[in-house]
C-alpha cells in the first residue's frame, strides 16, 4: 500500500488550530476565527478563489508558493492576504511587502 497524503486544506486546518483558531468548513475552503479576526483559507489558485472577506490565506506546497504569491501580486485583490507553504511537518508564511497591502 502506498503512502497516504494529507490534503493541503486538512494540513492548513491543523496549522490554524495549532495557532488557536476555531476552524470550520466553508464549502471548499475553511473559515478560521480567533478574537476579532476571520481568515478564509483556501488551496485554490488565486484567480479561482472566492473574494469575500478581508483576510485570505492561500495554502500551497513549497514548489508552488512563490507562484501563488506572484499571482496575487499581479491580481492586486481588495483583501489582505498571505500564502502558507506547507511541506511535511513544516509551514512558512509568505506575506506581500508592506507597500503592497491595501490601506484599512
Amino acid at each position: 500500500m502506498g503512502a497516504v497524503s494529507t490534503s493541503l486544506i486538512e494540513e492548513a486546518r491543523t496549522v490554524f488550530r495549532d495557532l488557536g483558531y476555531d476552524v470550520t468548513d466553508e464549502g471548499d475552503e475553511l473559515r478560521a476565527e480567533r478574537k476579532w479576526r476571520t481568515v478564509y483559507v483556501t488551496a485554490a489558485d488565486p484567480d479561482e478563489a472566492n473574494t469575500h472577506g478581508r483576510l485570505r490565506c492561500f495554502v500551497a506546497r513549497a514548489d508552488r508558493a512563490t507562484i501563488v504569491r506572484d499571482q496575487l501580486l499581479d491580481l492586486e485583490p481588495d483583501y489582505d492576504w498571505a500564502v502558507i507553504t506547507i511541506d511535511e511537518d513544516e509551514s512558512r508564511v509568505l506575506h506581500p511587502s508592506a507597500d503592497i497591502l491595501p490601506a484599512p
